[in-house]
C-alpha cells in the first residue's frame, strides 16, 4: 500500500540520463545545474534540497533548492574534481513557513492572530528540537500579555531568518534514487583541432613526407593556436585492392593509396607506415607536440586491407562469402574494394573485441591521450560501451571523438555509451533558421547531458556545397560560426586554409582528394585566413567565455541575414557577443538588441566593445544598436564588451 503521509511529488530529476542509466556528462570547473518539478496538493508550502557528495564515498553537502516557474526547482554545484558526482533531491511540506506566510498576510490585515500565534510557538517547538534560541522565540510567541511585541516579533528579519534555518520536514519525499554526473578534464569540452596528412607534410615537392617533417610544422600550427593535431591513420598501407587517384579502382605504380585501407605484409594496426618513420619518431612528433601545448590525435579505424595479417591469421572475423571471397565495404553504390570490415557478429567476437582493446592500450602507451574514431556507427555500441570503460579504468584523462555522420539515435547513444566528443550536422546547418534551430537543440535539448559537439566546416571526405567554387568569404564565415558556436572545432587544415573548392561533380566530395594522393602545400606560405584563423583561436584561448558551447544566447537582430550571439562567464566577467553577415557576397546592415536581462543591466546602457578580429572600438548606449558587415572586408564582428561598474 502506498505510504498516504508522502504528499510532495518530485518528476523530472535532470540532468540524468536514460532514468540514470548512463552518467550525465560535465567537465572540470562547470557548473551544475539541478532541476527538478516539485508539487504537491493543496496550498501548503514546500521546501526541498539537493544533497550531492564527490565519489561514492564522499561526504553528503546539502544545497537547499530555490523554485523557479510552474513547480520547478533548482540548485546548483560546482564540479570542481575529476570522477564521479552523485546527487539526489528530498523534498517536503513545511507547515512552519505556510503557517509564517498566512500570518504576516494576516497582520497586514489587521486581523486578530492570538491564535495564530499559539500554532506558531508549536511550529517552531516541532522545527527547532531542542535549539535553546528556538524555544526562546516559541515563548515569546506564546506570551499572551506581550501581543504586540509577539507581533512585531513576527515581522523581524531574525524571525524570518529563524523560519528559514529550521524548517519544519513533514511529509518527506526523496527523489527515489542518486544520480551520477561524470566530470571529465577542461580538453573534454575546449579543444581546437588541425588536421593534416602527414605524407604531405614535406617542404620538398613530390617527397613523400615524414613525421620528421611533421615535426618541422609543429611551430606554424602552434602559431595559429591549435591545440590538437590531427593525423589520419599511420599505419601500413595495403597493396591489394589499393585505390588510385580519384578513388580509382586501380591504382598506377607509386600511387599511395588510402590510409584507411589498413595493413599490408608490413604490419597492421599495431604498425607504422615506414615510410613516416618510425615508433621512436611517432613518439618524438608527440614528446615535441607537448612542447607546444598541442596533443597528436590518433585516427583509429577498426577495418582492415586485404593483406592485413588479422585476414590469414583470424578469417573467422571478417564475413565470408558464398564464393569463398571476403565481403568487402560498402555504402551502395559506393564500393570500397580495399577494406575489409570486421564481422562483430562472429563466434569468436570475445577474441575480436579483446584484440581491438589490445589496439588502444598500445597506442596510450606509446602516449597517445586523443583518438579520433572512424566510424563508429558502424561498430555495435555495446562494443565501444564495454571498450570506452575498460580504457577508463585504466587511464585517465583519454578523448574518443565519434567520426559519426549518421542518423540521430545513433549518434546519441555512441554519446552515452562513452564518446567524449562528436561530430555533428553543422556542416550542412546553413541559413540563420538552421543554425539557431540546431544550436538550441545541443544546447537546451536533452542531449546537452551527453553529446558534446565539435564542429568541422570540412574533411577529407566532405567538401560541402556550400564551398564548392565561392570565394574566400564563406569560407570565413564558416570559421567564424564553427570556431564560436561550438567551444570545440576543427579544421581539415590546408585545403581550407587554402580555400580548396573544387568538388567531384555532383558530390561533395574534393577532386584530386589528398586521401588517394600526396599533396605538396607551400608550408611556408601564409595568407588572409591564416591571420583570421589565428586571431580566432587566439580570442577562443584568451576568453574563457568563448569555452563553453553551453552558455550561447541568440540576440535579436531585424535582418535574417544577420545571425548574433552572446558568450559569457557565469560571473560576467568574460562576454563575448558575436555578430555573423551570412550573406559571402553582399554587404548586410541591422539593429542588435542588447541581451539587458542576460547580462543584468539596469535602463542605462553604456557598453564598450572591442572587436578582437580588427581591433576596432565601439559604444553601444541604446538596447538596439546599429551594425553594418562589409564581407569582403570582414563579414563577422567578434566583440569583447565591458560593462561600466554603474549599469551592474
Amino acid at each position: 500500500m502506498t505510504n498516504g503521509q508522502l504528499r510532495v511529488i518530485i518528476e523530472n530529476i535532470q540532468p540524468q540520463v536514460d532514468g540514470g542509466l548512463y552518467p550525465a556528462k560535465r567537465t572540470q570547473g562547470e557548473r551544475v545545474d539541478v532541476t527538478a518539478d516539485i508539487f504537491s496538493d493543496g496550498h501548503d508550502h514546500l521546501r526541498a534540497e539537493m544533497l550531492y557528495k564527490f565519489e561514492k564515498n564522499g561526504a553528503w553537502k546539502s544545497v537547499e533548492m530555490k523554485p523557479t516557474i510552474n513547480d520547478g526547482w533548482l540548485a546548483t554545484f560546482t564540479a570542481d574534481e575529476k570522477g564521479s558526482y552523485y546527487f539526489m533531491v528530498h523534498a517536503w511540506v513545511d507547515h512552519l513557513d505556510t503557517w509564517y506566510d498566512g500570518i504576516r498576510k494576516k497582520i497586514a490585515a489587521r486581523i486578530d492572530v492570538k491564535i495564530e500565534l499559539m500554532e506558531g510557538g508549536e511550529y517552531l517547538r516541532a522545527a527547532g528540537g531542542a535549539n535553546p534560541g528556538v524555544q526562546a522565540m516559541a515563548k515569546k510567541l506564546e506570551n499572551k500579555s506581550a501581543y504586540s511585541e509577539a507581533v512585531n516579533t513576527i515581522l523581524s528579519e531574525e524571525f524570518e531568518k529563524m523560519v528559514r534555518d529550521f524548517p519544519m520536514r513533514q511529509h518527506e519525499t526523496s527523489g527515489q534514487k542518486e544520480f551520477e554526473v561524470c566530470v571529465e578534464h577542461k580538453k573534454a569540452l575546449f579543444s581546437t583541432w588541425y588536421e593534416l596528412f602527414p605524407r604531405s607534410s614535406s617542404l620538398k615537392a613530390d617527397k613523400h613526407g615524414t613525421f620528421v617533417d611533421t615535426i618541422r610544422l609543429l611551430p606554424r600550427i602552434s602559431s595559429m593556436n591549435f591545440d590538437v593535431l590531427y593525423l589520419p591513420p599511420i599505419h601500413p598501407i595495403g597493396k591489394v585492392n589499393r585505390k588510385g587517384k580519384n578513388n580509382s579502382v586501380t591504382a598506377q605504380p607509386g600511387e599511395p593509396g588510402s590510409p584507411w585501407a589498413i595493413g599490408s605484409s608490413e604490419g597492421g594496426h599495431k604498425a607504422i607506415h615506414t615510410e613516416l618513420g618510425t615508433l621512436a619518431d611517432y613518439q618524438k612528433l608527440i614528446k615535441e607536440a607537448k612542447k607546444y601545448n598541442m596533443d597528436i590525435a590518433m585516427d583509429l579505424a577498426f577495418q582492415c586491407a586485404p593483406d592485413h595479417p588479422y585476414v590469414k591469421e583470424h578469417p573467422e572475423w571478417f564475413r565470408q562469402r558464398p564464393d569463398g571471397s571476403i565481403q568487402y565495404a560498402e555504402n551502395p553504390p559506393k564500393k570500397y574494394q580495399d577494406i575489409y570490415p570486421f564481422n562483430f557478429e562472429t563466434p569468436k567476437w570475445k577474441e575480436l573485441w579483446e584484440e581491438l582493446r589490445s589496439v588502444i592500450f598500445y597506442w596510450i602507451d606509446a602516449g597517445v591521450t586523443i583518438f579520433r574514431v572512424d566510424n563508429p556507427h558502424t561498430k555495435p555500441i555495446p562494443f565501444w560501451n564495454w571498450v570506452i570503460d575498460e580504457v577508463n579504468k585504466k587511464y585517465s584523462d583519454i578523448i574518443f571523438l565519434a567520426e559519426a555522420f549518421t542518423r540521430p539515435k545513433i549518434m546519441a547513444s555512441l554519446g552515452k555509451a562513452g564518446f567524449t566528443q562528436s561530430y555533428t550536422y553543422f556542416t550542412w546547418r546553413v541559413s540563420k533558421q538552421e543554425i539557431v534551430e540546431y544550436m538550441n537543440e545541443l544546447v537546451h535539448g536533452p542531449s546537452r547531458n551527453y553529446f558534446r559537439p565539435n564542429f568541422w566546416p570540412n574533411t577529407p571526405d566532405i567538401l560541402p556545397w556550400h564551398l564548392q567554387h565561392q570565394g574566400e568569404n564563406i569560407f570565413i564565415i564558416r570559421l567564424a560560426l564553427a570556431a564560436t558556436l561550438s567551444s570545440s572545432y576543427g579544421l581539415y587544415g590546408p585545403p581550407y586554409e587554402f580555400c580548396e573548392n573544387g568538388p567531384v561533380d555532383g558530390k561533395e566530395e574534393y577532386f584530386n582528394s589528398e586521401k588517394y594522393e600526396i599533396k605538396s602545400y607551400d608550408w611556408r606560405k601564409t595568407n588572409r585566413m591564416t591571420d583570421i584563423v589565428t586571431l580566432l583561436n587566439k580570442a577562443r584561448r584568451d576568453n574563457s567565455a568563448l569555452q563553453s558551447t553551453w552558455n550561447l544566447q541568440f540576440c535579436e537582430v531585424d535582418n535574417p541575414n544577420l545571425v548574433a550571439y552572446l558568450k559569457a562567464t557565469d560571473d560576467l566577467a568574460n562576454i563575448i557577443i558575436v555578430i555573423v553577415n551570412l550573406d559571402q557576397h553582399g554587404k548586410q546592415s541591422g539593429y542588435v538588441q542588447v541581451p539587458k536581462f542576460q547580462l543584468q543591466l539596469r535602463d542605462k546602457i553604456n557598453l564598450k566593445l572591442q572587436d578582437l578580429i580588427t581591433e576596432e572600438f565601439y559604444t553601444w548606449t541604446q538596447e538596439w544598436n546599429y551594425v553594418e558587415l562589409e564581407p569582403n572586408k570582414m563579414p563577422f564582428h567578434l566583440f569583447r564588451v565591458n560593462i561600466h561598474e554603474s549599469q551592474m
